[in-house]
């Protein structure tokens, strides 16, 4: 997992990429184009290694993004993945760019949270509580610890068997100490089904997932916790 604190912003964002069971909706040609999108994001998350080239692959399908969005006025869908897209800019910038890629993000979740606070099996509220976690509080940025608490657990409550909503919401109860209730999560996280349709994501969150839940039981052993 990308480090918490590098540079003027710490952007450690990782950005929720809900389940494809989650996006088959009342238009397949909109789905299709935002199948797109959700592909292009697992290759340059997950599959890209150099720098240069994922920064070049971002802002390229960042354009993409914003096009689908513009197709298709008032769905929450697209707006979700040009969210996610933009939060993975913020996430390979640094300083002044990586806030306003972070706000502008924002504004993207925002939006499609209150269009459809359900759609992508509640991927604005994971993706905003996320934010809200990973970027820097005041004076620096707009981050908040008990409204990142409030949208990650609005995530699990829409979607209790999601992948990414246990994840990152483990990841959080972790960063705030909590590391057996970390675990319970983590564990959750980490039994959701398979997702054959999207192998990529799909075996790069569980290898994040388990990175993560062997930080967790490493310090509850030494904690002495069981």
């Amino acid at each position: 997992m990308t480090s918490r604190n590098s540079g003027l912003i710490a952007l450690a964002l990782l950005l929720a990429a809900p389940a494809a069971p989650a996006l088959a909706s009342d238009n397949p040609r909109m789905d299709a184009a935002v199948e797109q999108i959700e592909h292009g994001w697992e290759h340059i998350r997950y599959q890209v290694t150099d720098p240069g080239q994922q920064h070049r692959q971002i802002k390229a399908l960042s354009d993409e993004a914003a096009a689908v969005v513009a197709r298709y006025p008032g769905r929450a869908e697209p707006l979700i993945w040009q969210g996610i897209v933009k939060s993975e800019q913020a996430a390979m910038s640094s300083g002044l760019s990586a806030l306003g890629d972070a706000k502008a993000a924002r504004r993207l979740f925002e939006t499609a949270y209150q269009l459809d606070r359900r759609a992508l099996d509640g991927g604005s509220a994971t993706s905003l509580g996320t934010l809200f976690d990973r970027v820097p509080g005041f004076p620096i940025g707009f981050g908040d610890k008990k409204v990142a608490r409030r949208y990650l657990e609005e995530g699990v409550a829409i979607a209790p068997d999601g992948m990414d909503a246990n994840f990152f919401y483990g990841d959080f109860l972790a960063s705030q100490g909590d590391n057996a209730g970390a675990r319970k999560v983590l564990v959750r996280a980490l039994a959701s089904p398979p997702h054959p349709d999207r192998p990529v994501w799909d075996a790069g969150r569980r290898a994040e997932i388990r990175k993560r839940l062997a930080d967790v039981n490493a310090k509850l052993k030494f904690r002495g916790g069981s």
